[in-house]
């Protein structure tokens, strides 16, 4: 039943049925609508108070507990609930992939529309947790208190370091143990909010756009090296050097200490002129016997571990006997193409960002490869015929585009050049599925297999494999 509290309703006694899009879980209200609700798991009994109501759905929040599903757990994070990252943490892990692997099938099946075989085991993540190379932090000199923090009646430090509340891009939620990257992550951060604010350091104010520290990001590889990056907003030399100083001689197995002076309106750091302090400026990565390094801008696979999974699922995928010329596009800094390169006659890589070409080259250089070339420039522009003329008709294509899928024109000149096989490679497989449907006409899926790379959210890798129809 539903009943009118200030103009939201409650819904009394209502099912979870099932987990939905970018984390939140599906219910349905009594006349049959849909209700998105965060922090709660399919088989849970709730009642649910409506925060906004939509033409065809409801978003709401659960304020009672009738029954706990029997898919539900524990969170073990203290900032569950409050922060975003880990939506998922309070369902059993096997149910995680249960529904992750749901999410790829429906997708494929009701936007691609086309026929599928049987989809090889999701292949879910050794690590749980702990398993993250890469963490971004913001500070804060307005920290986000929760419900528990505000009804204790205590004073808390105003400083935070930590991450965005969801959809409150101003507002930072103090976090003091993060289960997503391995130590010492969490003592540097810890260390370096103790330090600035006993130092009397300014934390940022996203509104007034004001104050010395902006953001904080830690890398580490699978080698044990360590990059960290200070953000700053404004130049403050005393400072901005007795931090680095203070992060440099607390943590000397820090490989990459480097900073940016960064005061225009948001902290990417893309068009940023990063300044090394200590250290060299990457850090080095490897799999299989070779090595990659990261900078502070590259782009990497943000779990090494799966990531190596997810190379040999796509080089097997690719079934390379030695004699063929392979397309890598969207190549990134080259690393699917340099791990297929021992199993091909040649590999092209083509990238639109000219430092991930270069990071590129220079891995290639490093490794000693020589039969991969690296190209730059836009995927749909590059890609044409002068392009595969010059160098060859691959036998195979490998791709793995950004969120938004490939462009029209790209999927046109696969078509058009149809190598005998495709490996998709896709971190959004209701992308790649509306790929797959214009593609269905010269190509038939042959294998599905979808990758977990972020245990404990709802986000989910999917390697499928397309052979030209005979």
């Amino acid at each position: 039943m539903g009943k009118k509290v200030t103009n939201k309703v409650i819904f009394e006694n209502i099912t979870v049925l099932d987990a939905g899009a970018k984390g939140v879980s599906v219910a349905k209200a009594p006349e049959g609508q849909v209700i998105f609700i965060p922090n709660v798991v399919p088989g849970d009994v709730v009642d649910v108070q409506t925060l906004k109501k939509r033409k065809s759905y409801f978003e709401g929040k659960a304020i009672k507990f009738h029954e706990y599903s029997s898919d539900r757990i524990e969170p073990i994070c203290e900032h569950f609930g409050a922060c975003g990252g880990c939506k998922w943490q309070n369902m059993h892990y096997d149910k995680q992939l249960f529904y992750k692997n749901q999410e790829v099938y429906n997708n494929l099946k009701r936007i691609g529309k086309i026929e599928l075989p049987e989809f090889e085991p999701i292949l879910g993540s050794a690590k749980q947790f702990f398993y993250r190379n890469k963490m971004e932090f913001g500070f804060s000199d307005t920290r986000w208190l929760t419900e528990k923090e505000i009804q204790s009646g205590e004073t808390f430090q105003k400083n935070a370091l930590g991450f965005h509340i969801p959809r409150m891009w101003d507002k930072i939620l103090d976090i003091e143990k993060c289960h997503l990257q391995e130590d010492p992550s969490n003592t540097i951060r810890n260390s370096i909010k103790e330090f600035a604010t006993q130092k009397g350091m300014t934390f940022f104010n996203a509104r007034n756009h004001e104050g010395l520290l902006r953001t904080l990001m830690i890398r580490t590889a699978s080698t044990g090296e360590i990059m960290v990056l200070i953000q700053f907003y404004q130049e403050e030399k005393a400072n901005r050097e007795l931090l680095m100083d203070f992060i440099f001689e607390k943590f000397p197995q820090i490989t990459s200490l480097q900073y940016v002076i960064n005061s225009k309106a948001n902290d990417t750091l893309y068009d940023q002129d990063i300044k090394l302090y200590k250290g060299r400026d990457y850090i080095l990565e490897e799999m299989e016997g070779l090595h990659f390094s990261i900078n502070a801008k590259s782009f990497y696979q943000t779990n090494s571990d799966q990531a190596y999974e997810l190379y040999k699922i796509t080089r097997e995928f690719a079934g390379l006997t030695g004699n063929e010329v392979v397309y890598d596009l969207y190549t990134g800094t080259g690393t699917i193409a340099q791990f297929v390169s021992k199993q091909a006659k040649k590999v092209i890589g083509v990238e639109a960002v000219p430092e991930a070409i270069f990071d590129a080259k220079e891995n290639a250089k490093r490794n000693k490869i020589t039969n991969c070339e690296f190209y730059v420039g836009d995927m749909k522009n590059v890609f044409n015929d002068a392009f595969i003329a010059q160098h060859g008709q691959p036998d195979v294509i490998i791709t793995d585009p950004p969120r938004d899928g490939m462009h029209a024109d790209v999927v046109a000149q696969i078509m058009k050049i149809a190598p005998n096989k495709v490996v998709y490679v896709s971190c959004n497989s209701a992308t790649q599925a509306r790929d797959l449907a214009l593609m269905d006409e010269k190509y038939k899926v042959t294998r599905v297999r979808p990758v977990d790379m972020f245990p404990q959210t709802h986000h989910v890798e999917n390697v499928v494999l397309l052979e030209l129809r005979k």
